[in-house]
């Protein structure tokens, strides 16, 4: 993107691999309805089979996979059409997540610690629990085997939204999973809904094992599992510029979110004191580089992230997400540091 020379926003969405790219136009020729009983449909029907078989292997999966538009509609099924009633969602979640408690009134809030953590012994409840993997805003991760491990001892089942986890990190050991392709070098449009077992879901729908309704997205499902199979481990050159970025920011009085908790390399939260996170969007946007405040699906609208005030985080309001793709280089996180030290006010100068 030519008026974008600086792209710290992956976790919004990343650049389409160029095998993901090649896989929609593939897709893209085999248009017809893989649910018509003809021999262009039945054509079309193999393809997405024979892509479910990938995606599973892929993923390291052995379970069933329910192909959606995406990690929100991905939550949304799990949640309406669990087996058991929705008992409880981490402070933390994606809005995706938490809009179905403030619509319903089911279920309770997980309180999470300074660090952004569950309790494993508050998630223990005969139901439905929903706790993210890794933590769109923060990037950090979850304890996850010992939040299953606590659900499924109560007789529940866990639900992980791992759209920022998945095709960086080996899926966790959840009875149902989201993800989301945009996340990981897919297009936009498509997801998943990984599930242990059928018997946790109530069918519904005409397509997709009468687990969802909706013509099948076939060029998108070929460009995900295209995307993740392209996929390489490119989590040790995230690491280090991270690293590279926080020693800086640290360096120019500013401070890292979560940093002593466990946090996937591509993403991290920075408070600059003194400067609010709009006027820190507006002067990052004018050197060319984007970043985000927060998730999203709310830095739009810029509204005060309940991530952070769920952690009790001090100067949430000064807070700007930045998230690291497999184009990011060094000088691009030399240069978001140089306009980070132009941007901080005068008085946090070391």
């Amino acid at each position: 993107m030519a008026n974008i020379p600086i792209y710290l926003d992956h976790a919004a969405t990343t650049p389409l691999l160029p095998a993901a790219r090649a896989a929609w136009l593939e897709g893209a020729a085999i248009w017809a309805n893989p649910s018509s009983p003809h021999a262009a449909g039945r054509a079309a029907r193999a393809a997405l089979e024979e892509a479910r078989e990938r995606v599973r292997a892929a993923l390291g999966w052995s379970g069933e996979v329910v192909f959606t538009s995406g990690a929100s509609e991905a939550l949304a099924l799990a949640i309406t059409r669990c087996s058991l009633p929705l008992a409880a969602v981490s402070a933390v979640e994606h809005e995706a997540v938490l809009r179905h408690l403030k619509l319903t009134g089911e279920g309770s809030m997980l309180p999470v610690d300074a660090d952004g953590w569950v309790d494993p012994a508050s998630a223990a409840l005969p139901g439905l629990v929903a706790v993210q993997h890794v933590n769109n805003e923060t990037g950090v991760i979850q304890p996850i085997a010992e939040i299953a491990a606590a659900v499924r001892g109560a007789g529940g089942l866990l639900l992980a939204d791992c759209a920022q986890s998945a095709g960086k990190l080996a899926l966790p050991e959840a009875d149902l999973i989201a993800l989301a392709a945009h996340k990981f070098g897919g297009p936009i449009g498509i997801g998943a809904l990984l599930v242990r077992d059928w018997a946790m879901l109530t069918p519904g729908g005409g397509q997709e094992r009468g687990y969802r309704g909706g013509t099948e997205n076939l060029p998108g499902v070929l460009a995900m599992t295209a995307a993740l199979e392209a996929g390489t481990d490119w989590r040790g050159e995230a690491a280090r510029l991270r690293a590279r970025l926080e020693a800086g920011i640290v360096e120019a009085s500013g401070e890292v979110v979560a940093a002593a908790a466990p946090r996937i390399p591509t993403i991290g939260a920075y408070r600059m004191p003194g400067k609010s996170a709009a006027a820190q969007l507006i002067g990052f946007d004018a050197k060319g580089i984007a970043v985000s405040a927060g998730s999203a699906c709310s830095s739009g609208s810029l509204r005060g992230s309940h991530v952070l005030a769920a952690m009790a985080f001090s100067g949430a309001a000064e807070v700007v997400r930045v998230s690291i793709g497999r184009e990011t280089t060094e000088a691009e996180i030399d240069a978001f540091l140089a306009a980070w030290r132009a941007l901080r006010p005068e008085r946090t100068a070391a």
